[in-house]
C-alpha cells in the first residue's frame, strides 16, 4: 500500500495550545484526524478512543481539556497527553491515541496515511 501524504492547513491556522479536526479522504475511505499545538510543537492524531471508537472532540475543533494540558474524550472524560496520545485518566487508561506521521512543507502541515 502506498503512503498518502494529505496536507491539512497553514501553520498559523492552529493557535498556540490549540487544536484542529480534520475528515480526510482516502483511498480507504473517510479518516477523521486532529492536529494539536503545544509549546510551539504540532502533533497529529486519529481522532478516535481507544475505549470506544467515537470521536473526541466536543464541539468542532475543541479536543484539550479547559486547562489546555490533555486532549480530552468528550464522551468519557479520559485524558491524554498531548506529547505521546498516552491515556493518563478514564476507561482507556493505559491505552494510546494512534499518532500519525507529521510534516511541514514550507508554512502548510500535513499527514502521512
Amino acid at each position: 500500500m502506498t503512503a498518502e501524504h494529505h496536507s491539512l492547513c497553514h501553520i498559523d491556522a492552529l493557535a498556540e495550545n490549540g487544536s484542529r479536526g480534520f475528515s480526510i479522504e482516502t483511498a480507504g475511505g473517510r479518516r477523521a484526524v486532529m492536529l494539536v499545538r503545544s509549546d510551539g510543537r504540532y502533533y497529529a492524531y486519529v481522532n478516535s478512543c481507544p475505549h470506544t471508537g467515537v470521536n473526541l472532540d466536543w464541539v468542532p475543533d475543541r479536543f484539550l481539556d479547559i486547562s489546555g494540558e490533555f486532549i480530552q474524550c468528550a464522551t468519557h472524560g479520559a485524558l491524554f497527553r498531548i506529547d505521546d496520545g498516552f491515556c493518563v485518566h478514564g476507561p482507556c487508561a493505559g491505552q494510546s491515541l494512534q499518532a500519525l506521521p507529521l510534516y511541514r512543507n514550507g508554512n502548510f502541515l500535513g499527514i502521512v496515511l
